[in-house]
């Protein structure tokens, strides 16, 4: 014995150690109404030490949510801080002990600031800690919204009279709460007596008094408003009378799924007074039948009909077979008469009284000698002021009679049903009808047996046991949910109801009988066994309604637009009906259509391989209306490609009872027609002539104007095109491309003009190309051609429209020469070996711009046999226009000299004058002007006036003399130094003299000397060099 107790001992031992404590607190959070009455549970489990715990209680405000705030405890009677003292004290806040373990909080009147996270807290009693010793829960306290209004009033009433009373509930709380609405009716000094209520599931009943009057209709509640209910009550009664008024209770589901009333309120009453009319009254007896079976109950109920009788005084009596059985005074206490008092007190019969005017006699089990009459007699009493009672009228209604019947030892057994046939989700019912008839206290027990279609075996699929269990098959477990198995009270009939019927359920049914017997050991004998007949029931599919719209229809849109395309359902079989929508397109190169996209019956989103193929997918917008017959696609962004015949594939789909979607049916609607076109073209490009003709180097602005587009959102291409007077073929001069990038063509690109065009677009629609610093080579007809780009769904550009300007013609002149040359002829005498001007005058030019190419010319006349013959030119300078000097001939080389004196002045002197010289001369000038590109041309020349110069020979002077031989001029000029003073003045006389000559040579023939020049002599130090004559700036007199 010492092994197995040691063992046990050490159990009990690792069970302490082993035992964990856990505090439980109850689970929030919870939503409380300011001013009630609350409680909160806590309790603690797996402790050791005393079986009587402590708790202490705290919360963490919202404020402060990490520090603590003690509120109450089951032994520190300090341990509630300052703000909570006062009402533990007060018992406004107190700690209730249900168990040793197990507390309730009480906070009798609920404040706002008592919202908050609490703790309830267990001391450690344990050896050691292990485990929690604490549990939080959060509480919310909402205002308390309840109202309930009923306009207080005192109403006087006949009896038979009907009474309407109306209340008003309103809430606004935010949380998700129920109402339920009571009426009650009250007598001074007396409970309330609950007349008809609302619950919060909104089930209505009527209290117990009233139960029998809502089954007629006499006492009715309606909901006549949002927030009002009317009581109404037909044909009054005396017992009616007294103080009427409305509860109601606002209900929230805590987190443990318990419905809790937050408020309960009332509202003001109404006294209500009524009136007896009479004081007649009339009796009935009632049972269900007239035959019964052995062991079977009956129930007699005995109705008064009075008025006011809870204010009457009325005694009853109860008779079988005409002897009295029992009889019940106006205090209510039965007494019964010979074997029904024994049977009575074996619990075999009662004698009660149900309410003021229904009595019962109950027999519970009838037997063979309980047939027979059966009657009441009620009996009006009058109370004497002595409290005596008096008789005054009697009445009673006729016998009753019933007929008890032996049961029947044989028994038969049928399973019949109405619907053979049934439809999915319908419901179907079938019997086991067992014959004959045997009381509720018979054993028997009733098994229903299931074939399923297409199988060969039988089954139990439910029980009605003999002792009235229910009891289900391991099989079918599925049927249990949706089966209903009831026995008859009146006979041992077991109906089966099956609902929503599926598949699953086809099949043959069949039920077996059993005929029980309990032995007097509490054993049981199984006295029969019957199988009924075989009954096959069909599950159908529901016969389809499905309708979808047939209806045809073409439209045509603009590309980038939506495509509208719409699916009706025009009718379905079931309002729960799903539906997969598949949504096809054909094309005329194709023979069947192609998938665009699929959803499905759940809802999900398949895309076909038209889709995938044909980029698709970004484009696709599919909605579902939602009344759900109308199931729309959009394509977004149409494109050229997108056209074609669409059309939807509907199928409906059902949720059969074993929560599996099967397809009842499918239709294809009628075909949408759809082209997707471009823009109309709406492009136009100004088609004005002009004509513009500028000089060269001027700036010249070419206009390409688009007066109307397509779409504001294209975007315009612009190329400028030349036609050049000589040339087959236009020219591309500058293209600028929808994206803005501009490139030149060959004729810019080869040229200069590439760094001459300028081009601007000031204005949407408005292209300006200048053509800066113009040239002749720039003249030419020029137009510019307009594309209009647009861009297409799949975001890429394509060309919609072109058209063309009109032409520009523009035509650069050269500037008009105005070149003049002074063309006066002029005379001019000059002495051999001087020098003479000729000038070279330029009176007007065509630009500012220009440069001058001068070049003198030397004309002489040739004499033949004392005629002239012609005229021979010799040229004697030329001067280039970029100042560069011609070679000289021989005859000239040495004694020219070339000067710029203005920029229209030119002066060419000649020196050493010989007899040769004499001739005509003239100066010829070009007149040249750069180019735009900087290249030189000759714009315009001229002659000018010829200036006939004659050269006279001069003899030998003294000068000369001495100077050609040198010993005469040593002699003179060295030696004898007075002779050479003398010289000298008569050197300077001749010179004098020369002067004088030259002076009066002016005006020769009326002509004025325009080439004059003072020649100024350099003289050597010696004659043996000859001197040599310089050119220096002149004036002209």
């Amino acid at each position: 014995m010492r092994s197995p107790l040691l063992g046990l001992t050490s159990l009990l031992l690792l069970g302490v150690a082993l035992a964990q404590r856990q505090v439980t607190v109850q689970k929030g959070p919870l939503y409380r109404t300011e001013g009630s009455h609350i409680t909160l549970w806590c309790k603690v489990s797996g402790y050791q030490g005393p079986s009587e715990q402590n708790f202490q209680w705290s919360i963490y405000l919202p404020s402060a949510p990490e520090r603590e705030v003690q509120i109450v405890s089951t032994m520190d009677p300090s341990f509630p801080y300052a703000i909570y003292t006062q009402r533990v004290r007060n018992r406004e806040i107190y700690v209730e002990r249900i168990q040793g373990d197990s507390v309730l909080l009480h906070i009798t009147e609920l404040q706002d600031r008592d919202a908050g996270e609490y703790e309830c807290h267990t001391p450690n009693t344990d050896e050691r800690y292990f485990g929690s010793y604490s549990a939080k829960m959060d509480l919310v306290v909402i205002p308390d919204s309840l109202r309930v209004t009923s306009i207080p009033q005192t109403l006087n009433k006949v009896e038979r009279d009907s009474l309407e009373l109306k209340c008003e509930v309103f809430k606004s709380t935010a949380q998700h709460s129920h109402l339920s609405i009571s009426w009650y009716r009250q007598k001074a000094g007396e409970p309330p007596v609950e007349v008809i209520s609302l619950s919060r599931d909104f089930v209505l009943r009527a209290g117990s008094t009233y139960l029998q009057r809502q089954a007629t209709g006499d006492i009715r509640l309606d909901k006549v408003g949002e927030t009002t209910s009317k009581l109404t009550i037909y044909n009054l009664q005396p017992s009616d009378q007294g103080e009427f008024y409305c509860e109601a209770a606002e209900w929230i589901q805590d987190p443990d799924e318990s419905w809790y009333a937050m408020t309960r309120k009332r509202s003001e009453g109404t006294i209500v007074h009524v009136q007896a009319t009479d004081k007649e009254f009339s009796v009935r007896l009632e049972t269900e039948k007239r035959t019964y079976t052995v062991g079977e109950p009956v129930e007699f109920r005995c109705i008064l009909e009075a008025q006011n009788v809870p204010e009457r005084y009325f005694s009853i009596s109860w008779a079988f077979n005409s002897s009295l059985i029992a009889s019940l005074g106006p205090n209510a206490v039965p007494v019964l008469n010979n074997d029904f008092a024994q049977r009575e007190a074996l619990g075999q019969l009662k004698v009660a009284k149900e309410s003021d005017n229904v009595f019962v006699l109950k027999i519970y089990r009838l037997r063979l000698e309980d047939s027979g009459k059966y009657n009441c007699r009620v009996t009006e009493r009058e109370k004497t002021v002595t409290g005596d009672f008096i008789d005054k009228e009697s009445k009673r209604p006729k016998n009753t009679p019933i007929l008890v019947l032996p049961l029947k030892a044989g028994f038969a057994v049928t399973a019949i049903s109405r619907t053979p046939g049934v439809t999915y989700n319908e419901s179907f019912d079938l019997q086991c009808i067992i014959k004959p008839h045997y009381p509720s206290w018979v054993p028997v027990s009733v098994t229903w047996r299931f074939q399923p279609a297409g199988s060969t075996e039988f089954h139990d699929l439910v029980t009605f046991t003999r002792d009235g269990g229910v009891q289900w098959g391991e099989r079918y477990m599925g049927f249990r949910t949706r089966t209903a198995i009831e026995k008859a009270e009146s006979s041992n009939n077991v109906r089966l109801s099956i609902s929503r019927a599926s598949d699953t359920e086809a099949g043959k049914y069949q039920c077996v009988a059993e005929l029980w017997r309990k032995n007097y050991n509490s054993s049981w004998t199984r006295l029969a066994d019957r199988i009924s007949n075989l009954l096959e029931i069909r599950v159908l599919r529901p016969v389809t309604k499905l309708q979808v719209s047939k209806s045809k229809r073409s439209i045509t849109l603009v590309e980038n637009r939506p495509i509208p395309l719409n699916c009706s359902v025009k009718s379905q079989t079931s309002p729960d009906s799903h539906f997969a929508v598949l949504w096809y397109v054909h094309k005329p190169s194709d023979a069947d259509g192609k998938l665009i996209l699929k959803t499905t019956h759940s809802s999900a989103f398949e895309y076909g391989t038209y889709a995938e193929e044909e980029g698709l997918r970004g484009r696709l917008q599919f909605e579902r209306s939602s009344s759900g017959g109308l199931f729309s696609l959009t394509v977004q962004r149409a494109e050229v490609s997108d056209s074609g015949s669409y059309y939807c594939h509907v199928e409906e789909w059902l949720l059969s009872p074993n929560h599996a979607w099967y397809k009842l049916a499918e239709e294809v609607s009628g075909r949408t027609e759809v082209t997707i076109k471009q823009p109309d073209n709406h492009l136009q490009v100004n088609q004005t002539q002009k004509n513009l003709t500028i000089l060269e180097n001027q700036w010249v602005t070419l206009e390409c104007l688009v007066t109307n587009r397509t779409s504001l959102s294209s975007q315009l291409s612009v190329e400028w095109f030349v036609w050049k007077s000589g040339h087959p073929e236009k020219e591309t001069v500058a293209h600028l491309n929808h994206q803005a990038i501009l490139q030149y063509g060959d004729l810019a690109a080869l040229s200069d003009l590439k760094n001459r065009l300028h081009l601007e677009s000031p204005s949407p629609g408005l292209y300006l190309l200048t053509i800066q610093n113009a040239t002749v080579r720039d003249s030419g007809a020029y137009d510019c051609r307009v594309e209009e780009w647009l861009l297409d769904p799949s975001d890429q550009w394509y060309k919609r429209a072109e058209d063309l300007s009109g032409l520009t013609t523009v035509t650069v002149k050269q500037p008009d020469p105005t070149l003049q040359v002074d063309a006066t002829n002029s005379n001019l005498t000059v002495m051999e070996k001087e020098s003479f001007l000729l000038d070279c005058s330029v009176l007007s030019r065509s630009s500012q711009e220009s440069v001058f190419a001068v070049t003198w010319y030397n004309l002489k006349a040739k004499e033949g046999g004392g005629r002239v013959e012609e005229e021979e030119q010799e040229a004697l300078l030329s001067v280039g226009l970029d100042a560069v000097f011609s070679q000289e001939t021989s005859r000239w080389e040495g004694r020219l000299r070339f000067q710029r004196l203005s920029a229209m002045l030119f002066r060419l002197t000649v020196l050493q004058a010989g007899t040769a010289d004499a001739g005509n001369y003239s100066c010829h000038v070009e007149e040249w002007l750069p180019d735009p590109s900087g290249v030189w041309y000759k714009l315009a020349e001229e002659e000018s006036g010829t200036i006939a110069v004659h050269v006279q020979g001069t003899g030998s002077t003294l000068q000369s003399i001495i100077c050609s031989n040198d010993a005469l001029f040593y002699f003179v000029f060295f030696y004898p130094f007075p002779i050479f003073g003398i010289l000298i003045i008569t050197i300077l006389l001749v010179r004098f003299k020369s002067r004088n000559s030259s002076k009066n040579s002016e005006g020769k023939n009326g002509v004025p000397l325009l080439w004059i020049k003072e020649p100024h002599l350099n003289y050597s130090p010696t004659c043996l060099e000859p001197p040599v004559l310089s050119i220096h700036p002149g004036t002209i007199d």
